[in-house]
């Protein structure tokens, strides 16, 4: 996977809904590519499931209770190249729509006080429901493309709070520290 934007705060370019240190991983092939890379690409949106990622089993990261758990929201087309730029036309809409019309469908476990986002999760595929136990590496979803997403990939942040509108954003770690922007990780 590849991540990003990691290594900048804040990571979205916004501090709305605790995303200041958000990470986003983007499943890609042995050629360090989410999908191939096509003339069409360019100029017309793609169907999800072009994407390595798209519906790929995403596992809790951490131990904990599951919060909230939303499915429904449909997987859209993905948007690279000249697509791109009309859909960012539209960003202003879905930050309207709030929470839901960003994070589409998803799952927050809260550990400890902190309530960690796996968002984007395909259409059809959240597994879990509030108050259930996750451990890591328990399937809560797949890779999909719903809410505020230009291509399947896994958003991830964690919140002081479980309301994204008013909890603080809390920075994410790992062992050996944080991936840099755009590295590829094996997990």
């Amino acid at each position: 996977m590849q991540n990003s934007p990691a290594n900048r705060v804040p990571s979205h370019g916004t501090r709305l809904f605790a995303t200041s240190h958000a990470i986003d991983f983007t499943p890609v092939d042995r050629d360090a590519r989410s999908a191939p890379i096509t003339l069409a690409a360019l100029f017309r949106p793609q169907p999800p499931d072009r994407f390595v990622g798209f519906g790929r089993a995403i596992l809790a990261p951490v131990s904990g209770t599951v919060h909230a758990a939303h499915d429904g929201e449909p997987d859209h087309a993905a948007f690279r190249g000249f697509p791109s730029i009309g859909y960012a036309v539209t960003q202003a809409g879905r930050v309207r729509a709030g929470w839901l019309g960003l994070a589409g469908n998803h799952v927050v476990i809260e550990r400890l006080g902190v309530f960690v986002a796996l968002c984007h999760l395909r259409c059809g595929s959240v597994g879990v429901h509030p108050g259930q136990r996750v451990v890591p590496g328990d399937v809560i979803g797949g890779c999909g493309n719903s809410g505020n997403s230009t291509e399947p990939h896994l958003h991830v942040q964690a919140m002081d709070g479980p309301d994204p509108g008013r909890a603080a954003a809390v920075p994410i770690s790992f062992p050996g520290g944080l991936p840099r922007n755009g590295t590829v990780v094996s997990g």
